[in-house]
């Protein structure tokens, strides 16, 4: 790992082959990047300009000039008796806004606003909603820019993934568009009853639905989740992360000045514990997504439907193990674990956390993955070449110095990594190095704990069946990734597997990466509840509900 001053003082090197170029930099379209292209689409000279300014102008509005920012209910600004503010995990003494501490009011208020509102917006013809969710993706991808400088900010993320975040929310509401209409807006005709009844399934929207989302993604997985729901015809109340909250009001905004109605769309901020717990408990919410942590989705899966059953799309954690066989492609298979595991500081649900690698390459590809780890910089996200930033807060500072001296006292090695970054340019954030961990025993509750910090365990075994059987081990499923040149060890993967989203000698990211259309993206197990991979063709139905209709 380098941190950004020392790649300031020695010469630029990579371990990582050239992206082979579809087209020139210059005719490389902003809108039609993904995580698939970023690394060429960010060495465009006039995109990195454009985030320069983008970045200049957020930084006019933080610090000392940092502004205050309202809730939105029923298509008015809201403004509480108490705020909170919200500082960088760069430096924590910058703050980014000032937001609302909500109460069970508000939250209360944001619940009938849009329940009121739920009548006109689902009689709305869905060819309109369609229309109208259209305009708030192009105020994205216009925005993107301006909307990927507060991201990285706001949550430390690099300028890849700041600008990933945001461009996938644009597609995720395109493509969740796309299938509206390709389904005729989910009305199908049945055979006639009698041979004279006219029968049909329709698929009609619930009410009102809430979405809580995480600080990791919070763009694509406030919005992702919110536009599918509008675009069914529900209504919607957001509740972002604390960490998070000037991202989606930033979201919020697009929405507003795309023409949504008031109330289809509301924004509250405030602790889980109040505004929250008021979501979740309110019965007039007829579903719910929520994304973050197995131990509170299944306590939210246990308590959102004791009354009477409701929806409830639950997104959770995940312990993802990527499988090395002794017939890989070492090379691709340590570019892609570092890029999985490392990207946002492992701050993913979908990051590498766990290698299981063959007896008979384990060394050759250890010191591959040391070196590209090494390789890769730590420091300011907001500046070009900087691989990864911090951790988003406090409690993942604890957790990344926690699993350290969990796996020392334990008898790991420590193969690179294993300090914070605490003085310089280091001093103000929450900052750790990249960090790989060896010799721990496969049953070692760390090889089952999901950490979501810069924390890599590598496992040495004899097979891939016993390889497979290791990585299945942990309560979690959602990605996978092998890396092989036999196609008959593929075939044995991809049949005993259980995860919902897996790749196979994929070097951009082993297990990270999906994209609206190219991957869907869900969990099995303890990582998800329903089986529907957002991003996917059958995400959206969720969303609604089917009534059968017969008529003489």
């Amino acid at each position: 790992m380098k941190t950004q001053s020392q790649r300031k003082s020695t010469s630029s090197r990579s371990t990582r082959k050239p992206t082979a170029r579809r087209s020139s930099p210059r005719t490389e379209a902003p809108f039609k990047i993904s995580y698939a292209n970023l690394s060429t689409a960010l060495s465009n000279p006039e995109m990195l300009a454009k985030f320069d300014r983008a970045l200049a102008k957020v930084r006019e509005q933080i610090g000392e000039r940092a502004q205050r920012y309202p809730m939105f209910i029923g298509g008015t600004e809201r403004w509480a008796s108490v705020e909170f503010a919200k500082t960088t995990p760069i430096n924590v003494e910058l703050t980014v806004g000032y937001f609302q501490k909500g109460t069970a009011q508000d939250a209360q208020d944001a619940v009938a606003a849009a329940k009121t509102a739920f009548a006109e917006w689902s009689a709305l013809p869905w060819k309109r909603r369609v229309a109208l969710m259209r305009k708030v993706a192009n105020l994205i991808d216009r925005r993107l820019f301006d909307l990927a400088a507060w991201v990285s900010l706001e949550v430390g993320k690099s300028r890849a993934e700041a600008i990933g975040d945001v461009k996938e929310t644009a597609d995720l509401i395109n493509y969740y568009c796309d299938q509206m209409e390709a389904n005729n807006g989910f009305v199908r005709e049945l055979e006639p009853e009698a041979g004279i009844a006219k029968c049909r399934s329709v698929l009609k929207p619930y009410g009102v639905w809430a979405v809580i989302s995480p600080f990791n993604f919070p763009m694509a997985l406030t919005g992702g989740p919110a536009s599918a729901a509008l675009i069914a015809g529900n209504t919607v109340v957001i509740k972002p992360a604390s960490d998070t909250p000037m991202t989606s009001w930033l979201l919020t905004t697009c929405m507003r000045d795309a023409g949504l109605p008031p109330g289809v769309f509301n924004y509250i901020t405030g602790p889980g514990s109040t505004v929250g717990e008021e979501l979740v408990t309110n019965p007039d919410v007829a579903g719910l997504t929520f994304t973050g942590s197995f131990e509170v989705g299944l306590n939210l899966i246990r308590r959102f439907s004791q009354s009477m059953p409701r929806p409830l799309i639950a997104e959770m954690g995940g312990k993802n193990a990527v499988i090395v066989s002794s017939k890989a492609d070492l090379n691709k298979a340590a570019e892609g674990v570092v890029r999985a595991a490392f990207g946002l500081s492992g701050q993913k649900c979908s990051a590498t956390s766990r290698v299981y690698v063959h007896r008979q390459v384990k060394d050759a590809f250890l010191d591959l993955l040391k070196r590209k780890t090494e390789a890769l910089v730590v420091g300011d996200p907001t500046q070009a070449g900087v691989f990864t930033g911090p951790v988003c807060n406090r409690g993942g500072y604890e957790t990344f110095q926690r699993a350290v001296a969990e796996a020392k006292r334990s008898g790991g090695t420590i193969v690179t990594g294993g300090n914070v970054l605490c003085e310089g340019e280091f001093a103000k954030g929450f900052f750790c190095e990249l960090t790989i961990v060896d010799a721990l025993p496969l049953d070692h509750p760390l090889f089952g704990e999901e950490l979501f910090v810069p924390f890599l365990l590598v496992g040495t075994v004899d097979s891939l069946e016993e390889a497979v059987a290791e990585a299945n081990k942990v309560q979690y499923g959602l990605t996978a990734g092998f890396f092989s040149k036999d196609r008959k060890e593929v075939q044995y993967f991809l049949d005993h597997i259980e995860a919902g989203t897996v790749y196979v000698n994929r070097e951009r990211g082993a297990t990270t990466g999906a994209w609206p259309g190219n991957q869907s993206f869900g969990g099995w197990k303890a990582s998800g509840n329903t089986g529907r991979g957002a991003g996917g063709p059958y995400y959206l139905q969720q969303y609604l509900r089917e009534q059968s209709q017969t008529v003489f």
